[in-house]
């Protein structure tokens, strides 16, 4: 374990000039050599990483040789045996050491205990030890892996687990209310071990680990995942080289700040984030920045309070001994300098165990010397004595737990351009001591992640109010059409248009409109506990309302096709058209309607659904984002419920264009305004054809989804009123306003036949026209007939005068045959037209003064009563 000891702060409160000098007396006192008398020898086998990456032993070899001198100068502790130290350099490398405890094991004189160092090392030099019966005691290993009695059955160390520091993060992670962390460590057994036991307690403390990442040498892709997926409170498990590394990423990938909150082990060296290192590049200043305000977790090491211990030295004391021993050397260049109380106080809990061991031993007739790689009972008895022990050290109290593992207080530091204690965490007593001093980029600590405020999409109230306004007018539109038609049903033109299926036309559309104000209304307007209600009333008023308006109108087309498209079989039916027929067609479309939206009720009834949309981030809060939320009326198979119904309505609205067409020149009284039936239902399809599809896709987006349905719905409705009712009203208005009283029966049949639609009046007026022009016609035609019969008569009267006196001068020579002289009746006009000696060359005869006599039959001109004398001048 690679570790420096952050001696400045240490030192700067306890290192004057007056406790070193008082300590240096002190130690030299009790360490004054005496003469041996015949002690025995016990020795420790020791194995200290002078170099490496973890040069622990550089302070705490001579800590470890300051107490061996006071223990062996004590007469009160073993005083028949003297201890002494057979050490190596481990260089903290496993392979190494394997090869230094088999020297260790094989070379005289036996070693009654082991002493290594790094983690690595006692992993190996524990799991050795049990096949010599060996205690293995160590003074810098936090491997929490050691922590296994099954594997390291006598395994002890000074140096507490580095689990310990988990409690204290857990701790800290409750008082500052955060509930989601994330993790970043080092591919290596300590810090495995380490994240699996905070995995476990945060897990306790109901706190989420929601991003893990690991790196093996390069940690740049495993921070940039952190980055990705949000991490805000950062636990970095790792070496402090790699420590460098980590940082230098997390500077370019900005993931430092107000933000952000890194734990760090506590252990590294004060200066570590400004010490050179090739293999990063970034500067010292962007360390810096990047650094600023992690929070440090520590074990204590060195006592806070000034006690004297065990080795009647105060941890002050120890220090300033300390320091004269490595003869002035810079504690931030010597390693193991903050490790150095606890190899101090290994040496004493192992020296008190011994001791406490002698009269068990004595008692079985044996002695410390005695011991072999064979010998149990002495190893048993030293096992009860340091799993029993508990004394003041330098580094404060020295206890084990069940698993040999040391317990001792936390020390909560935080960067606050310097190292600032903030804090002490007594995970035994579960015991927070807070400092207050604590200090924050931002107002307090950071959110554990983006704050998310949820926020539900409603539909914009102007153009609900602007639908409204038209739905509304719309109902009173429908209201007023419905009135009309039952006021005025007892006229013969309205009279035919089967009143009662257009009043449940009326009454389909305002249904359909009031579906209007469900549609719009959400969780603006009503409790969400509310909202299953409207989603019904949603369902029932636009299923029942398209059911009758639509259905009436389709009964309509439909009866037309199917009586007047035929052309024999059904003449006779077409006189009498039943109307219970055509209310028990729209009868059998509400009755399908009505049971299949209570099938629909029953088996999946609608209930509220809640869509989630890509988080927005608002302007000027970098670390809120808005979680759009939108409120849905659905079941469980809404897919399946709205397949058959658009597929059985899509059919009846294609049905009921197809019938249309068909029907457009059919002409009946019985159902005068069918093609204005056919005119709604080609608008109302088209209508639901666009919108039904449009509304599906824009389901998630409310205002665009409630525009096209509802302004579907107001138009169809408008369109349908506007077409069935406005000529009805228009008709029964002109000939109120024209005749002033209804038209008798008789006349209202012959004129609905000539006015039941716009052709036929169209055809009216043009026959009109054609009659007008042919009177005239003939008026000219009567006017040069009576032209040439008084041009006839006159030559008849001057060929009369001109006889007599031919006759006077020839009556006795020549008389005239009696054939010769012309028939009275051939002086005749023909019938129908005037005689001339009775109208004076008067115009025109009554006959032609109305129009209407040109259809008589004694008014039409016929050559059968033509006389014959008379063809000749009629066409000359």
């Amino acid at each position: 374990m690679a570790v420096f000891g952050k001696s400045l702060r240490q030192l700067s409160s306890v290192a004057s000039g007056y406790i070193a000098l008082r300590a240096s007396l002190t130690l030299l006192l009790l360490s004054w050599p005496c003469p041996s008398l015949g002690k025995k020898k016990l020795y420790i086998g020791a194995l200290f990483p002078m170099s490496g990456g973890w040069p622990g032993g550089q302070a705490c070899l001579p800590s470890a040789q300051m107490a061996l001198d006071l223990v062996n100068n004590r007469t009160d502790i073993l005083p028949d045996y003297e201890l002494e130290l057979i050490y190596y350099d481990s260089m903290c490398d496993p392979g190494e050491s394997t090869k230094l405890l088999y020297d260790l094991l094989y070379t005289e004189p036996i070693k009654t205990v082991l002493m290594p160092g790094c983690s690595s090392v006692s992993t190996l030099v524990a799991e050795a030890a049990r096949m010599w019966n060996l205690i293995v005691l160590s003074y810098g290993s936090s491997s929490p892996a050691l922590s296994n009695r099954n594997r390291f059955p006598t395994f002890f160390r000074t140096h507490p687990s580095a689990t310990l520091h988990n409690p204290t993060r857990v701790r800290l992670f409750q008082k500052w209310k955060w509930t989601k962390i994330a993790t970043i460590q080092q591919t290596t057994e300590v810090f495995t071990s380490t994240l699996d036991d905070l995995e476990q307690r945060v897990k306790e403390a109901g706190i989420e680990i929601s991003v893990r990442q690991s790196f093996l040498t390069d940690p740049a892709v495993a921070v940039k995942n952190l980055k990705r997926q949000d991490a805000r409170i950062i636990v970095g498990l790792f070496y402090e080289t790699e420590a460098r590394k980590v940082f230098c990423e997390v500077f370019k990938e900005k993931l430092y700040g107000k933000k952000y909150v890194w734990f760090l082990i506590g252990w590294y060296a004060d200066n570590w984030f400004k010490i050179k290192d090739p293999s990063i590049n970034c500067t010292i200043e962007n360390m810096t920045e990047a650094v600023e305000g992690h929070v440090t977790t520590e074990i204590v090491m060195l006592n806070p309070e000034t006690v004297r211990g065990a080795s009647n030295l105060t941890s002050q004391e120890f220090l300033g001994a300390l320091m004269n021993r490595l003869g002035g050397k810079n504690p931030e260049e010597t390693g193991g300098f903050q490790e150095a109380p606890l190899a101090y106080d290994a040496v004493w809990a192992l020296a008190l165990a011994l001791n406490k061991t002698v009269a068990p031993l004595k008692a079985k007739g044996r002695r410390l010397e005695d011991f072999n790689y064979n010998n149990h009972d002495i190893t048993a008895e030293i096992y009860r004595a340091l799993n029993t022990s508990s004394f003041e050290g330098v580094s404060g109290h020295v206890v084990f737990d069940a698993q040999g593992s040391r317990m001792a207080m936390t020390l909560i530091e935080q960067l606050q351009g310097n190292y600032k204690k903030i804090g002490y965490y007594d995970s035994s007593q579960k015991n927070l001591s807070w400092f207050g001093n604590d200090v924050w980029i931002g107002a307090g600590p950071p959110a554990d992640s983006t704050i998310v405020i949820e926020e539900f999409r409603y539909l914009s109230q102007k153009l609900f109010a602007a639908v409204s306004v038209f739905a509304g007018l719309g109902i009173l539109l429908g209201i007023v059409c419905l009135t009309f038609n039952i006021y005025n049903s007892n006229v013969r033109y309205i009279q035919n248009s089967q009143p009662y299926l257009n009043n449940m036309t009326a009454v389909g559309c305002m249904m359909a409109l009031a579906a209007v104000f469900p549609l719009g209304i959400d969780g603006h307007h009503i409790h969400r506990s509310q909202f299953p209600v409207v989603c019904q009333f949603r369902l029932w008023l636009l299923g029942l309302g398209f059911s009758l308006a639509y259905g009436s109108m389709f009964t309509k087309i439909w009866w037309v096709h199917n009586l007047f498209t035929k052309k024999e079989e059904k003449k006779e039916k077409r006189k009498h058209l039943e109307p219970w027929k055509l209310y028990a067609t729209v009868g059998v479309l509400l009755a399908i309607d009505v049971l299949s939206l209570m099938i629909w009720q029953i088996v999946d009834p609608l209930h509220i659904t809640v869509e989630k949309f890509t988080r927005e981030a608002p302007k000027g809060d970098l670390d809120v984002l808005i979680q759009p939320l939108l409120e849905h009326c659905t079941s469980e198979k809404m897919n399946t419920w709205l397949g058959v119904v658009y597929g059985y309505k899509g059919l009846l609205l294609l049905l009921g264009i197809f019938l249309a067409y068909e029907t457009k020149s059919v002409s009946t009284e019985k159902i005068n305004d069918h093609r204005a039936v056919g005119m709604a239902i080609y608008n109302v399809a088209v209508l639901c054809m666009i919108t039904a599809p449009v509304t599906m896709i824009l389901t998630s987006q409310q205002d665009a989804s409630f525009a096209f349905a509802a302004l579907a719905i107001v138009f169809s409705v408008y369109i349908t009123l506007v077409v069935l009712f406005v000529p009805k009203v228009h008709y029964t208005m002109r000939r109120l306003i024209t005749r002033g009283e209804w038209q008798s029966e008789q006349q209202d049949t012959l004129k609905t036949g000539s006015s039941t639609n716009n052709n036929d009046e169209e055809k009216s007026r043009q026959l009109e026209r054609e009659n007008r022009e042919l009177q005239k016609i003939i008026q000219e035609k009567e006017q040069r007939v009576s032209e040439l019969r008084n041009q006839l008569v006159e030559r008849q009267a001057l060929r009369n005068r001109r006889r007599p006196s031919s006759g006077t001068n020839q009556n006795h020579s020549n008389p005239s045959p009696p054939s010769s002289q012309p028939d009275p009746k051939s002086l005749l006009p023909p019938p129908g037209y005037p005689n001339p000696a009775s109208d004076n060359h008067s115009s025109l005869p009554p006959s032609f003064s109305n129009s209407s006599n040109l259809y008589q039959a004694d008014s039409k001109i016929s050559r059968n009563h033509c006389h014959n004398s008379q063809i000749p001048l009629l066409y000359k």
